[in-house]
């Protein structure tokens, strides 16, 4: 049992102390000026009437030439005034609403981009808000460094209380992975939130990536961008490309989310995708069960205190790095307690899948 131990726990370090080391390496990007390019803000929405005008007037005060980007909303057959909101939207210059073609959020993406008059294309949610320079930040790093998929930063909302700080602490250890891992070459994460790729690549792509998943649009197409030899994925860090979403209200709607994350990963094969989660779950179930087995026989306790402060450096230097890059070193006195329950986390979301299913997805 101890060499098993061993080889989990040395098999985490090696992956994450990786991430940190590429993470520690970011540094911010500076725009430069240089000629526009037209680009396509794509909006897909379904029942969004109580978030979507906010994204929109966050939009509608960019600093990027007006005549130089169209936002299109493309509504997933909403039962509310998500469609009507949007039709009579009069704050952006070139703007269109569409009805997904298809149903859920990859077809609604999908109608977007066949649709689009941008080179450029930027995805965001409804239930998201943008900075002045958001679209003038993605669109001059895709200048400078042309890649084929930027993943952009993002961030909740600060929330309040423990249950809060650790549903922001979670999101941004995930965020803290996507840039190391991106960093590093081995991009494993992204989030649609805040995520640009050329028309070209998309629509060359759209066919692979998991037509018969409603969603995870955002994860498929980078697993297949990233299968192809000569691609380019970039991490764009920067405070002024940052974009700020809703946390959940309750925690079966955060429970709801995960399962929803999680249900997609049998249809993960990018190897460095595959042992990333292969990993953390045998580490994570190992620590849950070392735990079960220390109430049961307390000489257990010290392997279980051995082993959770080994697997606590890589955890705290990632969060240590993403809190101060996103301002919120004030949820490090949460880093503790969150470590300590976040295998009971894991355990509750995958019980809930198990029982529930394959939520409803958008």
């Amino acid at each position: 049992m101890i060499w098993i131990l061993i080889f989990i726990i040395c098999s985490y370090l090696a992956i994450f102390i990786f991430i940190y080391v590429n993470l520690a390496g970011v540094r911010p990007f500076r725009p430069e000026k240089s000629n526009n390019i037209f680009v396509s803000v794509i909006i897909p929405a379904r029942n969004e009437s109580d978030n979507l005008p906010d994204l929109l007037e966050s939009i509608s005060s960019q600093d990027y030439p007006s005549e130089f980007f169209e936002v299109i909303v493309v509504d997933d057959n909403s039962n509310d005034r998500t469609f009507e909101i949007a039709s009579n939207y009069t704050g952006i210059r070139n703007f269109k609403v569409l009805t997904n073609k298809g149903k859920g959020k990859k077809s609604a993406l999908l109608t977007g981009v066949e649709n689009a008059s941008g080179e450029l294309v930027i995805t965001t949610d409804a239930d998201c808000r943008t900075g002045k320079s958001w679209i003038s930040t993605v669109a001059s790093f895709y200048r400078v460094h042309k890649p084929d998929l930027i993943i952009g930063p993002v961030s909740l909302e600060p929330m309040k209380g423990f249950s809060g700080g650790f549903q922001e602490l979670e999101f941004l250890s995930l965020q803290g992975v996507t840039a190391g891992s991106a960093v590093g070459g081995q991009p494993s994460m992204c989030n649609g939130a805040n995520l640009a790729f050329t028309r070209e690549t998309y629509l060359k792509n759209a066919d692979r990536i998991n037509p018969e998943e409603v969603s995870g649009d955002d994860m498929f197409l980078l697993q297949n961008i990233k299968k192809k030899k000569g691609s380019a994925i970039m991490w764009l860090e920067s405070s002024e490309a940052t974009v700020v979403t809703k946390g959940k209200t309750s925690f079966l709607s955060f429970l709801k989310q995960r399962s929803r994350w999680i249900s997609k990963a049998g249809k993960y094969n990018d190897p460095f995708i595959v042992i990333l989660g292969f990993v953390t779950f045998v580490t994570i179930s190992a620590q849950l069960l070392l735990t079960g087995i220390s109430f049961l026989r307390l000489s257990v306790l010290p392997l279980l205190l051995i082993f959770l402060a080994l697997k606590s450096v890589p955890d705290f230097l990632i969060l240590n790095n993403t809190v101060g890059r996103y301002n919120k070193k004030h949820l490090m006195k949460w880093f503790v307690p969150s470590e300590i329950i976040y295998p009971l986390y894991v355990f509750a979301v995958i019980v809930y899948f198990l029982v529930k299913g394959k939520p409803e997805e958008f």
